[in-house]
């Protein structure tokens, strides 16, 4: 019965992050593209192809048409669906087995970070290789806008196909480190602040114990705080991934996570870490609002159909 309980919790968590997706996913190939814009080049050395977020959904629709604009969206789904399944499954999981609260039973802060962080870790893992083909999708361009390194492959299918005849199957994951830290940071910092948040919120009673309002708001503050932590590492992932690489899978521009933070640093200066902030606010906040409310919404509707069927058992 638990292990039932638990794929729930998993398909849960999965389904409100694709629901997210759907909406999103145009801001995300934005993000990918400034954030490889100017890559390891100074400010004022580089063609600026894309200003900001409206010039950038602007330009991509005029250049490569308006479909360009969900490019990935295939492999971002099924990124989503895996990678937030195992992510707020695990934490769900964590938090139902009293993990994230202290002595007294209340929410414990440090405990809920550090299951966020170890939930973001496994939901990183699975979801790497569908990450690393959704970045090369939604990298890929018109020569006149292209920025970064561009893949041949233009469909999911291709790019796994691609990268195992390549790099066998270990290729699939090349990456994953830059992940585990990308999501290890946002999903502690989501899943703490939100859950604290919501917790405060429903201690008010400002709202009914199961508003959606509750979740809405604790979300929103969520948003914010996980759009200023994980921005640097997903500048980080972003490149990593999209980097090409020799016959032996080594990075032309990076030799890992380190190398990367470092060159960014000395190429770009601080704000380099910071580029596309502007397109992934605009995505992450709506992104974790609507992944989070849903994701509150389906459990409190399963827990009711689950009161139901045990009351007419």
């Amino acid at each position: 019965m638990s292990n039932n309980r638990n794929i729930i919790e998993f398909c849960l968590g999965g389904i409100a992050a694709c629901g997210a997706g759907m909406v999103t996913n145009p801001l995300e190939v934005v993000k990918t593209r400034m954030q490889l814009q100017g890559e390891l080049k100074a400010k004022g050395h580089y063609a600026i192809h894309y200003s900001n977020s409206l010039h950038a959904i602007y330009t991509i629709a005029k250049t490569d048409g308006l479909l360009a604009l969900q490019k990935g969206l295939v492999p971002a789904l099924h990124y989503q669906f895996f990678m937030n399944g195992v992510r707020l499954g695990s934490y769900q999981i964590l938090n139902n087995l009293g993990l994230t609260k202290d002595k007294n039973q209340k929410r414990s802060y440090p405990k809920s970070v550090a299951a966020g962080a170890f939930s973001g870790c496994c939901g990183a893992f699975v979801g790497s290789p569908f990450y690393m083909v959704k970045t090369h999708l939604q990298s890929r361009a018109t020569q006149t806008i292209a920025v970064g390194h561009q893949h041949s492959h233009d469909s999911m299918g291709k790019g796994f196909r691609s990268i195992y005849s390549t790099f066998g199957f270990l290729g699939l994951w090349r990456g994953v480190n830059a992940a585990i830290s990308r999501v290890m940071v946002g999903s502690a910092a989501q899943l703490s602040t939100f859950s604290t948040a919501k917790d405060y919120i429903c201690s008010t009673q400002v709202f009914e114990e199961e508003s959606w309002l509750n979740a809405l708001l604790a979300s929103v503050m969520s948003g914010c705080v996980v759009t200023l932590c994980m921005t640097p590492f997903d500048v980080v992932s972003t490149r990593l991934y999209n980097q090409g690489v020799d016959a032996k899978g080594k990075g032309f521009y990076y030799a890992g996570v380190f190398d990367c933070f470092c060159k960014i640093f000395r190429k770009e200066g601080f704000w380099g870490f910071y580029k596309g902030w502007g397109p992934s606010f605009l995505r992450l906040c709506p992104h974790t609002v609507l992944s989070l409310v849903l994701w509150d919404r389906l459990r409190i509707i399963y827990q009711r159909f689950k009161v139901k069927r045990k009351q007419e058992l």
